[in-house]
């Protein structure tokens, strides 16, 4: 094992055993590596980079600290990763999306609030029926993360948040080259949304899948 790769296990062990908690600021450099058996070099290394990964927080002039460890914050780094996706691996990215929305999607349709599904259709209704690509994409992205929020569960909106942005791309080509996109979109949504106000948890599992696939399905056939 490498010697930074050494010592980023060893201060993730005290984290994940309790001996450093969210919020914990960690010994002095000379201290932990002392206890740690590691060099201060080793040390540095391995601090930068889990403050990469958002583990840790080196705040200049203070000291450095373990971060909330919010799995929001932590899955950042997977938003990092996926923008240097290829284009033949969009479809990829596309097939986990289209398992974990619509399941999303359905536990969202016993919690979502009527404000918020008022919140969506008012977003819906502000769009109208001839928005631009451009438009039509940030509001898909806003009426999903409404939904997956609404789910309740903060890893699900996380990993559903990192995946986003390997298909925004695939969203713009589709709706630039294929004709009946943009109704179709429309005509999704207002079923997803028909479907959470009826509480009706597979009838929006269901749109939630036909929708995904469909740009799914158009992508794979122009590769």
């Amino acid at each position: 094992m490498a010697v930074t790769d050494e010592a980023i296990e060893k201060i993730k062990g005290m984290i994940v055993s309790g001996a450093l908690r969210p919020g914990d600021r960690l010994p002095k450099e000379s201290e932990l590596a002392a206890a740690l058996g590691l060099s201060r070099n080793s040390l540095r290394e391995a601090v930068r980079a889990l403050s990469l990964m958002r583990i840790l927080d080196v705040r200049q002039g203070d000291g450095t600290y373990v971060t909330s460890l919010d799995p929001q914050l932590l899955l950042e780094a997977l938003s990092f990763v996926v923008d240097f996706h290829r284009d033949d691996t969009v479809l990829e990215f596309l097939a986990v999306r289209r398992i974990l929305e619509p399941a999303a999607t359905a536990m969202a349709a016993a919690r979502i609030s009527e404000r918020q599904l008022d919140a969506l259709a008012v977003r819906l209704d502000r769009l109208g029926d001839a928005p631009s690509v451009g438009e039509l994409v940030a509001s898909d992205l806003e009426f999903h993360r409404g939904i997956v929020v609404a789910a309740g569960n903060s890893v699900l909106c996380s990993l559903l948040d990192g995946l986003s942005g390997p298909t925004t791309r695939a969203r713009i080509w589709r709706g630039l080259t294929q004709q009946d996109a943009v109704a179709r979109t429309l005509r999704e949504h207002r079923a997803i949304l028909a479907a959470l106000r009826d509480r009706d948890a597979e009838a929006a599992r269901s749109w939630a899948t036909v929708h995904i696939a469909s740009v799914e399905q158009w992508l794979r056939s122009t590769l």
